[in-house]
């Protein structure tokens, strides 16, 4: 009994090391990042479904696409609205890439800031970015 105090010193070193990540970088969280629309998206006002549900479950909604189109050849997705949709993540009218048209402006920042890597571009041919026009 005679160490107590070095064992109590000891013990606030370690719980003050083991520790330290979180309380440095306390209230130091960056915000998420928010996806740039493209000028269409904008125009559209509107998704496949509101924006805080495509938020959160846009990778259930194109599984259930995936699944959709592969299993039974149905490529139109209508919405709660009534708007028709192609099931596609190709560069087309009526379909994701169609208003969001920037792989890397759009899904490339919330993936990259969630670090999640999805594997829909080892099936799909990953959209071109398109040259900046200078102003």
């Amino acid at each position: 009994m005679y160490d107590k105090n070095k064992i109590v010193a000891g013990l606030v070193i370690f719980i003050a090391i083991v520790t330290f990540p979180f309380w440095y970088n306390l209230g130091n969280a960056s915000s998420a990042p928010e996806p740039k629309l493209s000028e269409k998206a904008k125009v559209a006002k509107e998704c496949v479904m509101p924006k805080e549900s495509i938020k959160s479950e846009h990778m259930q909604v194109l599984d259930l696409w995936r699944d959709t189109v592969v299993r039974d050849a149905n490529r139109i997705y209508k919405s709660g609205s009534g708007k028709t949709f192609n099931m596609s993540l190709s560069t087309g009218e009526e379909s994701c890439m169609g208003c969001h048209e920037s792989k890397a402006e759009f899904c490339d920042k919330c993936h990259n800031y969630a670090s999640v890597n999805p594997y829909c571009w080892d099936c799909h041919i990953a959209p071109k970015e398109k040259p900046k026009e200078n102003k």
